[in-house]
């Protein structure tokens, strides 16, 4: 680590993600801010805070047995049901097809709406920077939330949308392998989150490996903190989101 580096990372220290209480969560699919963060999602209901969930595609092809169109209504229940188990009821389906069947301009649109209403402090998305992330509907949301962290704070920019400005401070990316917060969770807060998960049912079986997958994950980052469960994130501010390199930020 250089010196500016390890400067920076002292004067701009993180801000605890429970110090915000506007909070926007966007899932490329009805199931994946359970897997990504389902456990801080519970955690910031206990707390209070304002949370909406913006699932911005339908997830059609999520089956091989269950035809598209009737898998559309069953995973937007389901998706209804799981955030309902981490307490929140504001739910917002921005009903793109499955499989980037859309123009990236109009979800880029769609997801600076549900920014410029809901006028969250933070928003929280897949990490657009992942090597390995081959899933295009994860890497589309996760680009345009990058784009539009930047950006939300600006009359000017947002004005160009036909939207008025947001004072977004900060953007949360989760399924991410640079995590630099961490987030301590409570048992309750793990378990609701592998029950909201249940929920899912047309995408996962009771003992299918992504329990074990978070269990483990939670392990890890809660002994990173001294807890038996935690969740990591990549977070950046206002301040880092552009003109700071510095890899450890």
């Amino acid at each position: 680590m250089g010196i500016t580096e390890a400067v920076l990372k002292i004067a701009l220290r993180k801000p605890r993600i429970e110090s915000f209480d506007r909070v926007l969560f966007f899932g490329p699919h009805p199931d994946d801010i359970e897997i990504g963060c389902g456990a801080t999602v519970s955690k910031l209901s206990r707390l209070g805070k304002n949370i909406r969930f913006v699932i911005c595609t339908d997830g059609r092809y999520g089956s091989s047995t269950v035809k598209p169109e009737d898998l559309v209504r069953i995973r937007e229940k389901e998706a209804l049901l799981g955030a309902g188990r981490l307490g929140v009821n504001d739910v917002h389906f921005l009903h793109f097809s499955d499989g980037a069947f859309y123009d990236q301009d109009d979800l880029l649109k769609a997801m600076a709406c549900e920014i410029a209403d809901f006028s969250p402090d933070i928003i929280f998305s897949p990490d657009p920077f992942v090597s390995n992330e081959n899933h295009q509907d994860h890497l589309n949301v996760a680009y345009n939330a990058r784009r539009l962290s930047c950006f939300a704070p600006y009359e000017g920019i947002m004005g160009n949308y036909g939207l008025s400005s947001a004072p977004l401070k900060a953007i949360c990316y989760y399924m991410s392998a640079r995590n630099n917060t961490v987030c301590k969770v409570t048992k309750e807060d793990f378990h609701a989150q592998l029950d909201a998960l249940k929920m899912h049912k047309s995408q996962f079986r009771a003992d299918a490996s992504v329990f074990t997958y978070l269990r483990l994950r939670s392990f890890e980052y809660g002994l990173k903190r001294f807890r038996a469960h935690a969740e990591g994130f990549r977070m950046l501010t206002e301040t880092e989101m552009h003109c700071l390199p510095e890899k450890g930020l």
